[in-house]
């Protein structure tokens, strides 16, 4: 009852996609404006006959962009940890653009791995993260137990069941990017795949793919009304730049406004969010 102290549920709830067996529904619950760094938690019900019967009610948390130090300061990052442990997630996923400098990296994983997942947490990296100090946060990550994904898989285990976590490599331009690592997968596993930036779910070929998280776009950071996002670093235009989405081949992903800001420390009509996933088992 004390997360819910903190969180003001708002009116929108609605259904968001449905396809292939798959339905994704989601509603968006705002925080407490004492709560510095993070205005809402955006929940999301993924049912899938893929997920398996053990992972039911598993709660994902997605964290992106966090950028710090930019508009996410100190308190911020310490009441992102906050209402983490009070969501008390089973899975902590992370987008990548984690830092604003080397000298922020050790206090953000420091901050990051004092949430709470008994399941695990992974990682990819995004376009900050491989234009400085790219062996210093993969190296940090990992020494605090934090995988971090690139073109590479992870399972998560839970009774006789487990899903698969993949992650992709410096997905920024189709030219640059590598084969997607769910191509060697089965495709009766569940599999999420990680990408900082959406376009790579459409630039490249993700078969296998059940569901795919990624961030990048900062929903536009900066928009009128969230309808016109003058900057938006998608090749896609709005296609991509918030919430449920799809490829061209009907493959669903999650887009997540991410948390801190680049360039200028400012958001309008963009929140700054955490996404939650609760999954599901259906036939």
């Amino acid at each position: 009852m004390r997360f819910l102290s903190f969180l003001l549920i708002s009116l929108l709830s609605l259904s968001v996609y449905a396809q292939n067996k798959m339905s994704i529904d989601s509603n968006r619950m705002n925080i407490d404006s004492n709560h510095k760094g993070i205005r809402r938690i955006v929940n999301y019900n993924v049912s899938s006959p893929d997920v398996p019967c053990d992972f039911e009610g598993v709660r994902i948390a997605f964290l992106t962009d966090i950028h710090y130090r930019s508009r996410l300061d100190e308190r911020g990052l310490t009441s992102i940890s906050n209402v983490l442990n009070e969501l008390k997630p089973d899975v902590v996923l992370l987008g990548g653009d984690y830092q604003e400098g080397c000298d922020y990296v050790l206090p953000m994983v420091e901050a990051c791995t004092s949430w709470r997942a008994p399941l695990g947490m992974a990682g990819v990296m995004g376009n900050n993260d491989y234009e400085r100090c790219t062996s210093q946060i993969i190296d940090t990550f990992e020494s605090h137990g934090v995988r971090i994904l690139e073109n590479d898989t992870m399972s998560i285990y839970k009774g006789n069941g487990r899903i698969i976590i993949a992650g992709a490599k410096n997905s920024f331009t189709k030219r640059e990017s590598v084969s997607s690592p769910t191509l060697s997968l089965s495709d009766s596993d569940f599999v999420i795949l990680l990408s900082h930036t959406p376009d790579y779910i459409e630039d490249q070929n993700v078969q296998n793919t059940d569901i795919a998280l990624s961030g990048h776009t900062h929903g536009g950071q900066v928009t009128l009304f969230g309808l016109l996002a003058p900057v938006n670093p998608s090749h896609y235009g709005r296609k991509f730049l918030r919430g449920v989405c799809s490829n061209s081949n009907g493959i669903p992903m999650i887009v997540s406004t991410g948390i801190g800001t680049s360039r200028r420390n400012i958001r309008m009509f963009a929140p700054s969010e955490i996404v939650v996933i609760t999954l599901h088992h259906n036939d």
